[in-house]
């Protein structure tokens, strides 16, 4: 049986720009970076001379998400839409969602709809993209 939800892989085309909206404007640590490829990464991921990099990131809980960073197997990056099949989102709690909002605004990260208070005044809620275009939801936890 599954005993956890171990992390959350997000191939990247900018490595370095990625890193820094996840590290600083999210909070996330580097916990490990690694140069990865050999026979082992390609039978797991059914390619053959794999060369990627990968670079796991932490919170203060343990919750851990991975940048992928392939240097060989380049694929042309899609428009992502919040109503697409499949996995479409990353949802973290966070404190002042109105700052956060405005912080970001004024870094030109690019957000749905500014915050807006749920129905049944519970949370508030935004969503806006990081650079590789995954959408992230931040809740500020109203009521408890």
């Amino acid at each position: 049986m599954i005993r956890n939800i171990r992390h959350t892989g997000i191939v990247v085309d900018d490595l370095i720009k990625s890193l820094e909206f996840y590290t600083k404007k999210l909070g996330f640590e580097v916990s490990n970076r690694m140069d990865e490829s050999g026979p082992f990464i390609d039978k797991i991921l059914g390619l053959n001379n794999i060369m990627v990099t990968t670079v796991k990131m932490t919170l203060h809980d343990g919750q851990m998400v991975e940048l992928l960073d392939f240097t060989s197997h380049k694929k042309e990056a899609l428009s992502k839409h919040i109503n697409d099949i499949g996995p479409t989102h990353l949802a973290f709690t966070v404190d002042d969602l109105d700052a956060i909002y405005i912080d970001f605004k004024n870094d030109g990260v690019e957000f749905i709809s500014k915050p807006e208070i749920s129905p049944n005044g519970y949370a508030k809620v935004a969503f806006c993209q990081a650079p590789e275009g995954t959408f992230i939801e931040l809740v500020q936890v109203l009521e408890e």
